[in-house]
Order: C-alpha cells, then structure tokens, then sequence
C-alpha cells in the first residue's frame, strides 16, 4: 500500500457511473467527507475527449476535499491524468508509484488480485444493484466467506447505503462504495449528514491486511508493473 494513504484509505467511495447526470454526480463527490472519502471514476462508455473534461471537473473536487482518486483505465493514463491511482487488470507501467485498486466478484478474482499486488479490492455485488439487473449477488453469507480470506482491504459495492455499515465491518469490509446510494438513485437519497458516521480504515485493520499482500513488501518509493485493463 503506498505509504502516503496507509494509515487513512478512504472508507466511503464514489463511483461514477453514466447514468448519473454530471451536476449530480459533482454535487455528490462534494458531499463526500473531507479527507477520507474516495472516488472511482469510471464512465466506460464516454467519448475520451468528454471523458477527460469531466475526470478533469471531478479532480478539482478532490483536490479541493482532499479526496482519493482513482481512475479506471491503464496506469500511464491515471499518472498522465493526475489520479492517485488506478482501477483494472492486466500488466503494464506508470513512471510513478500509484494506488492500484481491482473488481472482484469470486475467489478466482480474490486470488488474482493478491497476486497482482493491488492495495485494495472492490468486491460485489453484495446485494441486487440497478446497474446490473437481475444479476446474481454474493448475499452476506457469500460477501463475508471472500473478504475474511482476503489479504488485502474489502471495499463492498452493489446496493450498499450508509446505513449498512456496522454490518459490513462485521462482514469483514474495510469500507463501503456506492453509485445510487451516493447519489439519490432508487431513493439512496445524497447522503450528507451519515457519511462521516463511517470512520477511516482504522489501523488494525490496514496493518492485518498489509501483512499479507503482496503489495505490502514492495517498497512505495519505487516505480512498480502497473496494468492496463479494466472492468
């Protein structure tokens, strides 16, 4: 994990989405708790010049609330854009050292991430999310039996709210993300008051999982193998 976020990874994300119109989605990253919130910024399906002017809009915010960012997409492009760090798979090179973050949805994807060294996971669907209708979701049998095994911090994603967070860190997640829960999609409602209700990553929790990652006994002042795909 890189030494700069170590002791406060953000626990509560953003993660964009295209659905969500762009006033609403900055309103939203605004709101976000200052210095220890995070956001994901991914819009896929954007045109790259559009894409790049609106990372662009979400990055003052962060800068200005002192917010993680990470950006979906090979690693030269987050250090070329000025993210914190970057969401995907695959292998590839950034000529800085940045946070590497990666989807995981079953043990195969678990197990590959810890090899790949990421410093955190997002592990979903916990519940039914209007993203991915009629998808199957791990439940929090499913959810908890992944994040116990994991060496390395569980962000939970898919239908989770604020209000679901003394649950998840007894499922074992270290943080929580959310697109309509953040942003008022199917009644989440913009959440502002709840949110600083969900403390920082605590240290216990950051020294466990760091202990066993791979990425903890790299050394964070050096350039590492990045990747280059996403999800």
């Amino acid at each position: 994990m890189r030494a700069r976020y170590a002791k406060n990874m953000p626990s509560i994300w953003l993660v964009t989405d295209e659905r969500v119109p762009s006033a609403v989605l900055l309103a939203s990253a605004a709101r976000l708790p200052k210095g220890r919130g995070g956001i994901l910024f991914r819009h896929y399906r954007t045109g790259p010049r559009e894409r790049r002017a609106l990372f662009d809009r979400v990055a003052e915010v962060a800068r200005r609330r002192r917010l993680v960012l990470l950006l979906a997409g090979p690693a030269r492009e987050a250090a070329a854009w000025g993210a914190d760090g970057w969401h995907g798979r695959g292998a590839g090179w950034a000529a800085r050292p940045l946070l590497r973050s990666m989807a995981v949805h079953n043990a195969r994807e678990l197990r590959g991430a810890e090899r790949a060294g990421a410093d955190l996971i997002f592990l979903s669907p916990l519940f039914a999310t209007r993203s991915h209708p009629g998808g199957r979701v791990l439940g929090r049998v499913g959810f908890a039996a992944l994040a116990h095994r994991a060496g390395i911090p569980v962000v939970a994603l898919g239908g989770v709210r604020a209000g679901h967070w003394r649950m998840l860190k007894g499922l074992g997640a270290s943080g929580w993300a959310a697109i309509d829960g953040l942003t008022g999609g199917s009644g989440g409602g913009v959440i502002a008051g709840n949110l600083g209700a969900y403390p920082p990553l605590d240290r216990a929790a950051t020294s466990s999982a760091s202990s066993t990652s791979p990425s903890a006994r790299r050394p964070c002042s050096t350039p590492r193998r990045l990747g280059n795909g996403w999800f």
